[in-house]
């Protein structure tokens, strides 16, 4: 099987050092979809270096995922990249990530599930600098046909949303080019790009990153429940349930309580498909 499970959590940790500066994070920031207005006050707080703060799902690019890359690379994984599908991706912040710095990366494979048909790799991802931790990164990865071996199944609860109207809703539209920018983060997969490649993968253009619709949501969060302050999250969590096109438009309802807000993402144009799901995001 070109997974041992057990090999591949036994391995030691895979370390690095990454780096980062204010450009880093602005351009991060701007693959959002931040900076519009461009003179919007509450913008510039995510695109002018003077002012700068920094969205916690930065944690998911700083060093270029270095996380993932270096799971899907660990003993005792051997897979078809083709037949690898980003389940669900959750960070745990110990502090507010600066705007510039350097930190040492260990990776590692947490656990492997079986789910029958595919098996799931939690790829965890833990950040350092010379101050202590900063974050904690799960990036949920599903490998279609290498499940069956009669391993755990690990956990499968969903996150039940209120039953009650949104407290609220934004819509978010997503840019034609913004697969393009955001790629510039990192994540140099062609699907996201390549018209001929998306093809090959059975879309008919290019779609948006799930890490980019993460980053988006998680903006709007900030914006429209916690005031702007980034410092305030605490953990943010989701479960990528479908695709997102460039030039559509994301639907984010909003159900806030005490020191937690749950959304739900849809898009817009195809009746609200889902595209987050079990999203949750824990905060002061």
């Amino acid at each position: 099987m070109p997974i041992d499970p057990a090999k591949a959590v036994a391995a030691e940790p895979r370390s690095a050092e990454i780096s980062w500066d204010h450009k880093d994070v602005q351009l991060y920031h701007l693959g959002l979809g931040a900076g519009s207005p461009a003179t919007d006050p509450d913008e510039l707080r995510y695109t002018l270096e003077s002012r700068l703060h920094v969205l916690p799902s930065f944690a998911t690019v700083a060093g270029a995922g270095m996380g993932v890359v270096g799971g899907l690379s660990a003993p005792g994984i051997d897979i078809d990249l083709a037949a690898v599908l980003h389940g669900g991706q959750s960070i745990t912040l110990h502090r507010p990530v600066p705007a510039g710095g350097r930190a040492v990366s260990t990776s590692r494979v947490a656990a492997v599930y079986d789910k029958g048909k595919a098996a799931v790799l939690v790829l965890r991802s833990e950040a350092s600098d010379a101050e202590g931790p900063l974050w904690t990164s799960d990036a949920q990865i599903f490998v279609r046909g290498e499940g069956g071996w009669g391993g755990d199944r690990g956990p499968s609860e969903r996150l039940a949303l209120p039953d009650r109207e949104p407290d609220k809703t934004v819509e978010r539209p997503v840019r034609e080019d913004q697969a393009l920018l955001y790629r510039l983060s990192g994540d140099w997969n062609p699907l996201h790009a390549d018209p001929e490649f998306a093809a090959l993968a059975g879309f008919d253009r290019p779609i948006l990153h799930g890490l980019c619709t993460y980053g988006m949501t998680l903006k709007a969060v900030v914006d429209t429940v916690l005031g702007g302050d980034v410092a305030r999250v605490r953990s943010y969590r989701t479960r990528f349930a479908g695709i997102v096109f460039p030039g559509e438009t994301l639907r984010i309802r909003m159900w806030a309580d005490e020191g937690r807000v749950q959304v739900a993402v849809t898009a817009e144009e195809r009746d609200d498909a889902p595209v987050l799901a079990d999203t949750l995001v824990e905060h002061s």
